[in-house]
This record gives structure tokens, C-alpha cells and sequence, in this order.
């Protein structure tokens, strides 16, 4: 809220004394006004003139909205779906959907008439008829198989509008210590703080203490989208938006159950989900070693009998969200370490899994191979080493690095 008259600018305030100017020139605000944009006080209907809501702690201006302090309380605006729907915002999303794809040829199809398919879409999705397309499926095997839902690039920018608009409500609610999909963290940094973790752990208790490493078994298979927009519709009080959401998450194929893996929509709302655990155990059970990477979680005990008590209490946690703990979830002794993010991590040092440094030998026999036949650039050998020594400069990991390498023969090119 801003005090005094309409061009008073950023001397309004509820109490605004001036006294930086002459005699004849001093004033005193007493009053209020929202805030608002020079286009909103307008009375135009039209969006505001500049990108206004990109993502970020930052990024979503406080007009209009109804914060409440207290935890579970409704907190958005009612204009949430004019922010995701404006024609701004839809801009801006297009241009980080295509971030890295401009050159692909659905991007190029899209591109051809531009200005024709943003206000096709812009049109959809202010009239409530934007229905997602068909999505390309395809399998990955890293290192387990997985599906992959590739969205159209259409739904793409869809998506980017929506979670430029809607992550910022919920950053602010996330746990510091939740690592994935969340811009300044990662899998690295999950690592980092799960070896911190390890030494206090083991400082405090000694080599009584024990890890506890739990996952979700089939995690965005088995969301439930009824206990998802739940607990989305605690922040976003928007029948309008949370009707997209609902479009968003039953298409592709899946009817009620289960998320898209390969879509920016299902990352932000895999985090939500589990947000509730987050807090749970963070807040309600004062866990202080405890963090998250998507549906791989950490917590370090002080003894036994308190580790398997957390246990059967997360196994129930997430029970009530609709899921299961993967079977291979246990506890064990700190001195064990804990496999997290795609390494082993103790106290004293990190190495690299076992299961991962077999996957780089082999990758490296078969670059080799296609060396030998003529099927491959010296810049992509060099981009693939580049690559494995990034991974292990995070561990100690010298012996293991010179072994992966020595597989990697270059020769009869």
C-alpha cells in the first residue's frame, strides 16, 4: 500500500514526511492507495508493457495479493491467470522454451509463423479451451529405464508461462535443504551438504550414529493428481489456474495418476508434493541433518532405535500422500556412508558408485569403437572426457579417474 495521490510515485507511503526540498515545497502523506502499474491505474485491459514476472525469489510483485502469515493459509493473487495468460509472459516463455532447441524441427515449424501460433495459443488459454497435444515418448536408460513424455513444443511454452509465474509462491516456501530442480543447487551441491551432514552427524554422536536412505518407489508414476492439487490449491487460490494445472497434468495419457517425466510442470510439482515431508520432518520433528534430492532423501540419527523410528514415521508420511517407500529404503551405521546423487559419501572422503564408473568405462569402450570405425570427432572424445572429469573432480577419486581413462583408446582413426 502507498500513501497520497496517484503521481506521487516513490514518495508514497502510508507516512511520508518531506523535507528535502524548499519551504514552499514540503509535504505529509497521510492515506493509502494500492500500488499498482501506470497501465493498471489506466484502466487498460490490456498486459503490462514489459516481461513482468520472470522466476526468482524476486520475481512476483506483491500487488493484489492476500498473504497471510500463518502456515496452510492461502497465499496468491486473484490475477494469477492474467500473469500466466499474459501476452508478455508468453513471450518470454517462448524464448526459454527454445533455449538450446532453436535448431530442431518442431521449434522451426513453430517459428515459421510466429507471431500466428503465440496468439493462437494466447487465445486458447485466456477462452479455457487449451487442451495439451500429443506427446513424443521415448526411453532412457540412465541407469535404470525410464520413460520420457516429451511435451509439443506448443505445451512447452504452456508450461514455461505457468511455472514463471507460480514457482516463485512456492520457493519461498521450500526447505533450504531441497535440492532438486531449484536454481543455485543441484545434484553437487546435495552432495556437498550431505558430507556436511556426515561430519557433524559424527562429530556430535560419534560412530553411534546411523544414516537413514529412503526413496519413493515409482515417484512420478504414482502421484496422485487429486492429493497434488490439493496441495497446490493451499497457495493458489485460482479456480482458473488450477483448471490449467488440472489440463496439464491429465494429459499425455495419464488420467489422474502419475506426471510426465520430461516436463518443466512435473519437476515444480514433484518438489510440492514432498514439500510436505520437507516440513514435517524439519519442522514438526526438529530433524536437523535431513535433506532432499526429488524423491531421494537423507537424515542422519544419533542412534539406532531413532533411526528406525523415523523410518516407519516417513513410511507413514508417505503413505498419506498416496505413495510407497522404495523396499531397498534401510538404515545403517554411519560409517557405512550413504549412495546419494550418484556417489558414495562418508565422513572423511566421496567416491564415485560403482555402478557409475562401470557406465563411463563402457561408454569410453564404445567411443573408442566408434573412433576406430570412423563414426565420431575428436571434439566429441574430448567433450565425453571433459565431461567424466567434471564428475570426478567432487571425489577422491584420482586411482579411478586414471583407470576410466585408460579406456579410452584413440587409435586407427
Amino acid at each position: 500500500m502507498n500513501g497520497g495521490n496517484w503521481g506521487n510515485g516513490a514518495y508514497a507511503g502510508l507516512f511520508c514526511l518531506g523535507v528535502d526540498g524548499a519551504p514552499s515545497n514540503a509535504y505529509s502523506n497521510i492515506g493509502a492507495r494500492l500500488a499498482m502499474e501506470s497501465w493498471a491505474r489506466s484502466g487498460a485491459v490490456k498486459a503490462a508493457p514489459t516481461a513482468p514476472y520472470p522466476s526468482g525469489l524476486l520475481s512476483c510483485p506483491a500487488t493484489g495479493e492476500h498473504e497471510q502469515g500463518a502456515a496452510g493459509i492461502t497465499l496468491a493473487a486473484p490475477a494469477i491467470f492474467e500473469r500466466i495468460t499474459s501476452w508478455e509472459n508468453l513471450v518470454s516463455a517462448w524464448r526459454e522454451a527454445r533455449k538450446g532447441k532453436r535448431k530442431s524441427e518442431e521449434v522451426r515449424r513453430f517459428e515459421a509463423d510466429l507471431e500466428a501460433n503465440l496468439v493462437s495459443l494466447h487465445e486458447h488459454l485466456l477462452r479455457g479451451t487449451w487442451q495439451p497435444g500429443r506427446a513424443r515418448r521415448f526411453w532412457v536408460r540412465d541407469p535404470k529405464w525410464r520413460e520420457i513424455t516429451a511435451p509439443p513444443f506448443a505445451d512447452r511454452i504452456v508450461h514455461h508461462a505457468i511455472v514463471r509465474v507460480i514457482e516463485p509462491l512456492f520457493e519461498r516456501r521450500f526447505i533450504h535443504d531441497s535440492y532438486a530442480c531449484r536454481r543455485g543447487r543441484g545434484t553437487h551441491a546435495a552432495v556437498m551438504r550431505a558430507q556436511a551432514f556426515l561430519r557433524r552427524a559424527k562429530r556430535r554422536w560419534g560412530e553411534g550414529a546411523y544414516v537413514v536412505k529412503c526413496d519413493v518407489k515409482s515417484y512420478f508414476a504414482s502421484i496422485r493428481h487429486d492429493v497434488l492439487i490439493e496441495r497446490i490449491a493451499r497457495v493458489i487460490d485460482c479456480t482458473r489456474t488450477l483448471s490449467m494445472l488440472r489440463a496439464v497434468y491429465s494429459g499425455y495419457g495419464f488420467d489422474g495418476v502419475g506426471l510426465p517425466v520430461g516436463a518443466l510442470t512435473s519437476q515444480l510439482a514433484a518438489n510440492i508434493l514432498l514439500d510436505a515431508l520437507d516440513h514435517r520432518v524439519k519442522d514438526d520433528w526438529g530433524v536437523l541433518e535431513y535433506l532432499r534430492y526429488m524423491d531421494d532423501f537423507v537424515l542422519v540419527a544419533p542412534d539406532k532405535a531413532t533411526a528406525a523410528r523415523w523410518l516407519d514415521a516417513i513410511d507413514a508420511e508417505i503413505a498419506a500422500l498416496g505413495l510407497r517407500l522404495n523396499p531397498k529404503s534401510g538404515y545403517w551405521p554411519i560409517r557405512r556412508g550413504v549412495d546419494f546423487c550418484g556417489y558414495r559419501i562418508f565422513a572423511t572422503h566421496i567416491r564415485l558408485r560403482r555402478r557409475a564408473i562401470r557406465s563411463w568405462k563402457a561408454r569410453f569402450r564404445v567411443l573408442s569403437s566408434k573412433w576406430r570405425n570412423g563414426l565420431t570427432t575428436l571434439s566429441k572424445c574430448r567433450a565425453a572426457v571433459m565431461s567424466m572429469l567434471a564428475v570426478m573432480r567432487w571425489a577422491s577419486a584420482r586411482r579411478t579417474t586414471r583407470s576410466i581413462l585408460q579406456t579410452l583408446v584413440l587409435k586407427g582413426a
